[in-house]
């Protein structure tokens, strides 16, 4: 006993965790979080304050904030009226003096959205997957989730937690998820997870297809709308809407917090599975529930939108201006056919170093993206345009890339 007593005494903590950081320093991985302002009503334009004394003017080009609705009057002012009419918080879990009228309406706003039956809101995007995919496979006894390889962190979380068997296919591919489903236990509850877009390469699922699979397999879906929502159909409703086939799909999941441009998460579905969550997840049930001021700006964010498609026009405009610069200039701008712009860099600390030089020489920002959130080697910057990037701001930043890229000595596109 003495001497296990002593081994664990013996543990240098501060060693091992002042060693997992080095190890990130010496992959080039070690993440940096700017320092920075937006300028309300100025968007992309905001102030850095790192690395120099008092704020720098910068640009910004790494938002999810897609469509700066997070800058737009209809919101700020809903937010302000919220503020003044109910306080800051919302008091609690909404089992316990957390659900207030601004919850109720957004819900039915979303429902509505994605025409469904009901709709539940959660802290975050992260939240409302990983609670939501946990809860489902252990209501459904023998569940087997059928995961898209690409899909996100909080998806696998989810997937992970809930204890179930699970099969990963390989990204976007029918046929092999096909053979999965056929080789699983015909008499299986059987859910397929995946994304509309996938926004490190800026592709899209063939949801029609999955969702004929689904049928053909009796399995239930489930769709990560995230960074569609807002962004495409005629009301915003995503992917799904776009292509006319949200009545087709189970779950509907979306987050407040980019093209909405506030925070929050969601899923969307029939009343009974909406129940379910609601009654069933921890991840709903114990957490305070979202602020009915930030909850007032993402319910009028969303009504803005589903009248309005300027903000979409602008954004996809903007976004095929920036691919076609950065083509002509031979950089070497990944295939895409949605509003991201990856950059493809293939090394960490490269990517990393273009990212400080647009920063402290160009006042611009973007972030590089590393491993984990991209496979190693496929290291790249993210562009997201919207609809107040101007064609000046475009020309300047791609002066800049190209003036970087020879200055690395960096390979150019084919």
């Amino acid at each position: 006993m003495d001497a296990d007593l002593k081994a664990v005494r013996g543990v240098d903590y501060s060693r091992i965790f002042t060693q997992a950081i080095d190890r990130l320093h010496v992959e080039g991985r070690y993440r940096v979080f700017i320092d920075i302002l937006r300028n309300k009503g100025a968007f992309p334009n905001a102030r850095c304050f790192a690395g120099h004394n008092g704020p720098k003017p910068i640009t910004v080009w790494c938002s999810n904030d897609y469509l700066a609705m997070g800058q737009h009057p209809d919101v700020i002012a809903a937010m302000e009226g919220a503020l003044h009419d109910v306080g800051a918080g919302s008091g609690g879990t909404r089992n316990i003096g957390g659900n207030t009228h601004y919850h109720v309406d957004l819900e039915a706003e979303l429902a509505d959205l994605h025409g469904k039956e009901g709709a539940l809101l959660f802290t975050s995007g992260y939240v409302s997957n990983e609670a939501t995919l946990a809860t489902l496979a252990k209501v459904l006894p023998g569940c087997i989730i059928f995961s898209d390889e690409l899909n996100h962190a909080s998806m696998i979380a989810g997937i992970r937690n809930s204890g179930c068997e699970k099969h990963v296919f390989r990204h976007n591919d029918v046929a092999h998820l096909e053979e999965l489903l056929a080789a699983a236990d015909p008499a299986a509850p059987k859910l397929i997870a995946f994304e509309s877009v996938y926004s490190m390469d800026g592709d899209v699922a063939p949801i029609a297809a999955i969702c004929d699979l689904a049928d053909q397999y009796n399995a239930l879906t489930y769709l990560d709308e995230v960074h569609a929502v807002g962004m495409y159909g005629t009301r915003g409703g995503g992917i799904s809407e776009r292509d006319g086939v949200a009545e087709r799909l189970t779950i509907i999941e979306g987050t407040l917090g980019k093209a909405i441009g506030v925070m929050g998460g969601y899923i969307s579905a029939d009343q009974t599975i909406i129940d379910v969550i609601r009654s069933y997840a921890p991840g709903f049930i114990f957490t305070t529930s979202l602020s009915p001021v930030l909850v007032a700006g993402a319910l009028a964010s969303i009504r803005h939108l589903k009248a309005s498609s300027e903000e979409r026009d602008g954004q996809q405009a903007a976004a095929a201006m920036l691919k076609s610069m950065f083509a002509e200039a031979g950089l070497p701008v990944m295939d895409s056919t949605t509003h991201i712009v990856p950059l493809m860099v293939g090394d960490p600390v490269k990517a990393k170093k273009i990212s400080d030089v647009l920063l402290a020489e160009y006042g611009v920002y973007v972030q590089p993206i590393n491993y984990p959130t991209v496979p190693r080697g496929t290291e790249r910057l993210r562009f997201t345009p919207g609809p107040a990037h101007t064609e000046a701001m475009m020309q300047e930043l791609t002066g800049a890339l190209v003036e970087i890229w020879s200055r690395l000595e960096l390979r150019r596109a084919a």
